[in-house]
């Protein structure tokens, strides 16, 4: 009888793994002694993404009702989609459609080369003091509270006594009011949206470059390789799966526009082009106080984004063989 316990687990790790064993093996890692610290130290991550993400969803429903403050959700009377209809067929639609692309598509295509550039500079340095100097010179913007980050803007640009106004008018020129200009809006946004995020968002792309096997870089040294040609065939190809997953995400949020730096930016003489779909629903929601509607147009946004991240996840894993999913 004494033997007969251990006889028994030799026969259960003898039989073939089936998807019953499979299920109670996991279950049973999940709760040993060694893994549960690590789904403990996840678990604030997960009632984050519960409370903030999830639970809100609820709310979801006034977009197809006539929604108050006074009465709750279950009072208010079903409207279907007059909401959806009516943004639709507003003349604010076609406006807020073509800043909000032009916006996101001229963000995406400066702002998202420009941390893969810079951390494949960086890998390439030979000096660790410039690329540690480097890393905390364009990592610091970065922390930078956006309504200070706006209020530097707005000194530095100011057409009496900015930096960059004095520096035009020793030139020869004549002073810009490039805050209030629309034209200068977008060129504005992106750059400062640059400035600020490109330390931060290449360390992703630095921590997956610090994982290829040096010996690659050593045998290329050995065939007489430039630095250039490590970098092309060498860092972009290790590095491929991370940039495609970062353009995913960011295709995946190509209507969600920083509404915090865009509101801030914003002024009377330049709503031709800084009127976008989030000040929009912050103008039409807290401002006007028509939570329905606000909340059927960024429905109506959110649906938009993820119908395009199917489309180019669909397409790059056609191409690249490498998508989210």
């Amino acid at each position: 009888m004494l033997q007969a316990e251990p006889v028994k687990k030799v026969a259960e790790q003898a039989v073939p793994v089936s998807s019953n064993s499979l299920f109670h093996r996991i279950r049973q890692k999940l709760i040993t002694r060694g893994e549960w610290q690590l789904y403990l130290l996840i678990l604030p991550v997960v009632i984050y993404f519960i409370i903030f993400n999830y639970i809100p969803m609820y709310g979801i429903q006034i977009a197809f009702k006539n929604y108050s403050i006074t009465k709750t959700i279950f009072e208010a009377r079903r409207v279907g989609l007059d909401y959806f209809e009516r943004f639709i067929n507003s003349p604010m639609f076609s406006r807020l459609f073509k800043n909000t692309i032009i916006l996101s598509l001229y963000d995406l295509l400066v702002g998202f080369p420009f941390p893969v550039i810079f951390a494949l500079v960086l890998n390439q340095t030979q000096s660790k003091r410039l690329v540690k100097f480097s890393q905390t010179v364009t990592f610091a913007p970065y922390f930078i509270s956006m309504v200070v980050l706006v209020g530097m803007m707005y000194l530095f640009l100011s057409p009496s006594s900015g930096v960059v106004n004095k520096l035009i008018e020793a030139l020869g020129g004549d002073p810009i009011y490039f805050m209030a200009d629309a034209k200068w809006f977008r060129h504005i946004y992106v750059l400062s949206h640059v400035w600020q995020r490109t330390g931060y968002q290449a360390i992703i792309y630095f921590a997956a470059l610090t994982s290829i096997d040096i010996g690659l870089y050593e045998a290329a040294t050995l065939d007489g390789a430039s630095k250039l040609q490590k970098i092309w065939y060498i860092d972009l190809p290790s590095i491929t799966p991370t940039v495609v997953t970062m353009l995913l995400l960011a295709v995946g949020r190509i209507l969600n526009v920083d509404t915090q730096r865009t509101l801030l930016m914003q002024a009377p003489t330049n709503l031709g082009t800084s009127e976008i779909f989030g000040t929009y629903v912050y103008k039409v929601g807290l401002l006007n106080n028509q939570p329905s509607y606000s909340t059927a147009i960024n429905l109506f946004q959110t649906m938009i984004n993820l119908v395009l991240l199917i489309i180019v996840n669909y397409t790059s894993k056609k191409l690249t063989e490498e998508s989210l999913w």
